[in-house]
């Protein structure tokens, strides 16, 4: 019993569309925003899970001492991007013993070394740029900031030694093998678009 005719225009339609879904998924991965690692700076910070938008605030407050990294070791939140002119107010919590904010770049501010609950230090930052700090007691825990002025850096780019910078965006290995099968995709097209100007006509399949 023979099989059902494929056509030349069923045959490059069913290709086609598989190369448009390929293509599709492959640009719908590419627009996953990934939040900047700053030099990786926060790779080890607990509650990092983006840069807050505090922009058009002339204060803004961040806790010192709130729930991250196994205890109340951690700043809240932990990355804010605010205008230049904003004052940074971090107030302490009481939670997880003293803490301080030093700036990484060692001279832009340093607090004092305090566990008293309503404890507040204030800076205001008037340059553009992103600024790193820590707890000085807790940074191997990951008691990490960051404090970003005006726009945020490229992913990849950071503040690895407390400035601000660029970086290579990194692509998301799902991109990168949606990519591939777009590619292989639009091989297949091809070649069987070559194969049916070559012989032309419909063509059948052998009989089982």
């Amino acid at each position: 019993m023979s099989e059902p005719q494929v056509s030349r225009r069923t045959v490059l339609r069913s290709a086609a569309a598989a190369t448009g879904g390929a293509a599709g998924a492959a640009g719908t991965a590419g627009t996953v925003a990934a939040q900047p690692s700053f030099g990786g700076w926060m790779s080890n910070v607990g509650n990092y899970s983006e840069v807050v938008d505090e922009t058009g605030s002339s204060e803004v407050t961040v806790q010192v001492g709130t729930e991250a990294n196994g205890g109340a070791f951690g700043f809240g939140p932990a990355a804010v991007q605010v205008d230049p002119g904003t004052t940074v107010i971090w107030e302490w919590t009481g939670e997880g013993g003293q803490h301080n904010v030093v700036a990484q770049d060692g001279a832009s501010f340093d607090s004092e070394l305090v566990a008293d609950a309503g404890f507040t230090f204030e800076h205001t930052f008037e340059e553009e740029g992103a600024t790193t700090y820590y707890c000085q007691p807790h940074q191997s825990l990951g008691m990490k900031g960051v404090v970003v002025v005006g726009a945020l850096p490229e992913e990849g780019g950071g503040a690895g030694e407390g400035g601000g910078g660029g970086g290579v965006p990194q692509v998301p290995s799902s991109a990168k093998t949606l990519g591939i099968a777009t590619v292989v995709a639009m091989v297949t097209t091809l070649s069987l678009g070559f194969f049916l100007i070559k012989y032309g006509g419909d063509y059948e399949t052998p009989d089982s």
